[in-house]
């Protein structure tokens, strides 16, 4: 009986473990897939396609503006990837 004990909490030790490992990525996934959603509302907002390069011609101020707040959208995601999420 002792040994099962043993085995048994081993194995919860485990499972706790790789299940706060996994969902960190899971998140980050999540929360970048939500900044594209609001970039993508953002080009449309602003009557331009999300994806569509300019290749470098006059940008306008609107998608520079759009873009500036996809990054900062995705560096706070880093938080959500880099947090162990049971």
């Amino acid at each position: 009986m002792k040994g099962i004990a043993k085995s048994l909490l081993v194995l919860a030790i485990l499972a706790t473990a790789f299940t706060a490992t996994h969902a960190g990525p899971f998140a980050y996934g999540i929360c970048q897939t939500g900044c594209n959603a609001i970039a993508v509302a953002c080009y449309a907002a602003a009557g331009f396609t999300f994806g569509v390069p300019t290749w470098g011609a006059a940008v306008p101020v609107a998608i520079l503006a759009c873009n500036a707040a996809l990054g900062t959208c995705m560096a706070a995601c880093v938080a959500a990837g880099l947090s162990p999420i049971p």
